[in-house]
């Protein structure tokens, strides 16, 4: 078999993975269309047509590109998430979407933890601050005895729920689709809007709707001073509302994860001294990134080969 398929993941485009080679032993030709960067919508028109199939990231995937490609046969994603990608366009088009299922999930999990204990303690700012020379100490909690509110209860807001439980946390979580077969001591299902009530932390693990979640209606229902971990997408949080959420510290912290544009333009929501940043990593670890380029590959071949 022969043809052309591009790569378009940061984590691939710049250092390689070894698993792609499993393309190119059975002929394919890889393209890169932006080495270690997110390729904008005019390296796609110049590289993905003619690619008869696309290990994709995080970029947008619109119509233009998508009916610019005529002959591609599969886009799988290195990853869970599809909302980047015109679906209706994709298969108007006959181009077969497949995810990652799961492979980034430990990843996530243990980066939306990390950021939780990050923003009770001040870890970020203390560490900022000791690097200046200057002192300073902000009164933490601790996550025993505390309330964690997951909303999106899939593979990776099991995950979370998992390892708060064994720090002593309590944890209620929101899901439209709840898992009957997950009920751990110390874990319940609740309405949206209880979980926000409740929570000394809230963490997202979802796709984006039409509205965000936390906006300001929201946001004014949480209890004051709680933690918003988001992992998941920008689109989940009004800006505006949280910025001021965070001034007027109804939100204690912030630690987000995602962003609308990476890397993000300068903000004041970004600037702002209790909002802890990290650059899309949640899925950035040797064994995400292994599992999930391997269960793309075979994505791939599954469709192009059978």
């Amino acid at each position: 078999m022969t043809g052309k398929i591009a790569v378009t993941p940061r984590s691939l485009s710049g250092a390689g993975h070894p698993a792609l080679s499993l393309l190119t032993k059975r002929g394919y030709e890889l393209v890169f269309p932006a080495p270690g960067k997110t390729p904008s919508e005019d390296d796609l028109l110049r590289a993905v047509p003619g690619c008869v199939g696309w290990l994709a990231g995080v970029e947008p995937i619109g119509a233009r590109v998508l009916r610019a490609s005529e002959g591609l046969r599969v886009i799988s994603r290195n990853g869970v998430g599809v909302d980047n990608i015109d679906l209706p366009v994709a298969a108007a088009q006959g181009v077969r979407v497949e995810r990652a299922m799961g492979a980034n999930a430990r990843g996530v999990a243990e980066l939306a933890v990390t950021l939780m204990l990050s923003a009770f303690r001040h870890v970020p700012w203390s560490d900022a601050r000791l690097h200046g020379g200057d002192w300073q100490r902000r009164l933490g909690i601790e996550a025993e005895g505390r309330t964690l509110g997951i909303v999106g209860c899939g593979a990776i807001g099991r995950q979370v729920a998992e390892i708060a439980l064994a720090l002593g946390m309590k944890v209620v979580g929101y899901d439209p689709f709840p898992l009957a077969g997950f009920a751990p001591d110390g874990f319940r299902y609740a309405p949206l809007a209880e979980v926000l009530a409740v929570a000394d932390a809230v963490t997202l693990h979802c796709p984006p709707g039409a509205e965000p979640i936390l906006n300001a209606a929201s946001l004014a229902t949480m209890k004051r001073g709680v933690t918003v971990i988001n992992t998941a997408r920008a689109e989940l949080v009004e800006d505006t509302a949280m910025l001021a959420a965070l001034d007027s510290g109804q939100v204690g912290v912030l630690a987000t994860d995602v962003f609308h544009a990476e890397p993000p333009a300068p903000s004041a929501l970004l600037a702002h001294d209790r909002v802890i940043l990290t650059p899309h990593a949640g899925g950035f670890t040797e064994e995400s990134v292994d599992r999930a380029t391997r269960t793309a590959v075979e994505n791939i071949l599954k469709v192009l080969e059978g």
